[in-house]
């Protein structure tokens, strides 16, 4: 029993260090509703915040120029999102506050929150030595991929596939399983549940984000209420997205070095 807890105290702090950008952008984000900014825009205060820690990471070789370069993809796969949904005619949530690094409606900063769940899952493939077994073949996790970004866009005009969507996934990754090492014995899990788990924990990070103003849902225009439980299978789908992304990159890689 005492490995065990050993085990599992090792695996907290592992994840820690996985979650490092996140988790430093998400106290910045508390950090940023009391600190002096001297006029300057707390928008602006966290883009420029999140570049500088970006910079520091990659200089201290937390993070590796690879892995920056799949959090700029998500980046922008995120900011394509973002134009989309806060724009005047979907309206699915808004940047109340004013600041000078905007793109349209969408502060720049907002990148940096997609590019976070990004970089937890290159720093937990590094950190816990993750293997995947019975991983289908991009040429399918790609076009799932594609279908379940397409569908944030198109259910605002058409049925929200969602639910299909989550259905094809445990069609398509349901004999997956992601193997990970936290001492010396690896460990497994069905890939669909570390899915679940981290939309979940985003979900619950969504809320603290959105109390402390990051951005407001249109029900939290007046007074703040917590995020519908409903957003988990939105987060579900965006994380599926954000691992097909690393996954395959991860993959193409391999093959062009041998």
């Amino acid at each position: 029993m005492r490995a065990g807890l050993r085990e599992f105290l090792i695996f907290g702090l592992k994840e820690a260090r996985a979650c490092v950008f996140a988790g430093a952008f998400l106290a910045l984000l508390l950090l940023s509703t009391h600190l002096p900014l001297g006029g300057l825009p707390r928008y602006d205060f966290l883009f420029l915040s999140a570049v500088a820690l970006q910079v520091l990471l990659l200089a201290t070789r937390v993070e590796t120029v690879d892995e920056v370069l799949v959090l700029c993809a998500f980046h922008a796969v995120g900011m394509g999102l973002e134009l989309f949904k806060t724009s005047p005619a979907i309206g699915s949530w808004s940047y109340p506050e004013p600041g000078l690094f905007k793109l349209g409606t969408v502060p720049l900063y907002s990148g940096f929150m997609y590019a976070a769940v990004a970089s937890y899952m290159c720093q937990a493939w590094r950190i816990f030595r993750l293997e995947l077994r019975d991983y289908p073949s991009y040429w399918v996790s790609g076009p799932l991929a594609a279908a379940i970004y397409g569908n944030f866009f198109a259910h605002h005009w058409g049925p929200d596939l969602r639910w299909w969507l989550i259905g094809a996934v445990f069609v398509v990754f349901g004999r997956t399983t992601v193997c990970f090492t936290v001492t010396d014995r690896q460990r497994r899990m069905p890939l669909v549940l570390s899915f679940a788990l981290i939309g979940f924990f985003i979900w619950v990070a969504e809320n603290i984000a959105t109390y402390f103003g990051a951005w407001v849902y249109p029900q939290q225009s007046h007074v703040w209420q917590p995020v519908s439980w409903r957003i988990i299978s939105s987060w579900f789908l965006l994380t599926i997205i954000s691992f097909i992304l690393v996954a395959d990159l991860k993959h193409v890689r391999e093959r062009l070095r041998h």
